[in-house]
């Protein structure tokens, strides 16, 4: 038994989107039992051909699923051609003693292409990356009743069939509503529409040499009148602040009560009136 037709063309969805489909159902369907004797072929003695009949056969089901995927915005020739590699996987993989016909076997490995294309392709930031975000992203819309923003009902019920959580949802549901934007504004951009591109309010001025002068000079300016305002506290209050602040290990109210031989009360007192003393000398 052999399954004629093109095999390369029907292999190959092109820029001829309607012939490939036409020719992919015009290749007859395998019967229980013609599929069973090609997958012994291929599985106990390797035989490509019959893999390649197999794969042939069950080109339109890969048709079937990658059209109900048409709502991402991506060409239907390019999931279906995602969507014929899972095929190839599941024929390579498919045990003829699993007592399954190879289309229930395979549109796990369909789908599975598909989404990874989808998940690859749909915007340049990915929006899905754990397991409970790539169940969202695919059947949120489904979930949806409306094109609104869910309600804190809707939320929970969509958790609850999901077995997700509620943030989860509503995360995933910010991220489908977002859109890409160019970094660089459009060749073609006016002067009103240019500064909404990210490269004009996400531009990085760490290593500009003023910047830099600036707040090397602001540093110097912040750490002499914090010295002066030191200076100015009597002994006693600029050592507990000293010690409750600038010290890289901090002294507790205890040890400073310890020292100073006076209560732990007494020390939160202190840094709390030397602190005031300092602000106030900061902001003159």
């Amino acid at each position: 038994m052999s399954t004629s037709l093109q095999p390369v063309y029907a292999l190959a969805p092109g820029a001829n989107l309607e012939a490939y489909v036409h020719s992919v159902n015009s290749i007859p369907l395998l019967s229980a039992e013609q599929e069973r004797e090609l997958a012994g072929r291929l599985y106990y003695a390797q035989d490509l051909e019959a893999a390649r009949q197999m794969v042939l056969a069950h080109l339109r089901f890969v048709v079937h699923i990658a059209r109900s995927y048409s709502g991402y915005g991506l060409a239907q020739a390019d999931l279906i051609q995602e969507g014929n590699v899972g095929l190839m996987k599941a024929v390579k993989r498919f045990n003829p003693e699993m007592g399954v016909r190879l289309v229930s076997f395979a549109v796990h490995w369909i789908r599975a292409e598909i989404h990874e294309f989808i998940l690859r392709n749909w915007r340049i930031v990915k929006v899905a990356t754990t397991k409970a975000q790539r169940k969202l992203f695919f059947n949120l819309r489904s979930q949806k009743k409306r094109l609104a923003w869910l309600n804190n009902d809707e939320v929970n019920a969509v958790a609850q069939t999901l077995g997700v959580e509620a943030r989860e949802v509503r995360e995933m549901e910010s991220r489908l509503t977002g859109q890409d934007m160019a970094f660089d504004p459009a060749s073609d951009a006016d002067d009103d529409s240019a500064f909404q591109s990210p490269a004009h309010y996400l531009e990085d001025n760490r290593y500009d040499p003023a910047r830099q002068l600036e707040e090397a000079d602001w540093s110097d300016s912040a750490n002499a009148s914090l010295h002066d305002a030191l200076e100015g506290l009597d002994e006693r209050s600029r050592d507990i602040l000293q010690q409750r602040w600038l010290s890289e290990e901090k002294a507790t109210l205890h040890e400073l009560a310890a020292k100073y031989g006076v209560s732990a009360e007494r020390i939160r007192q202190l840094e709390k009136n030397a602190m005031g003393k300092l602000k106030g000398r900061l902001l003159a």
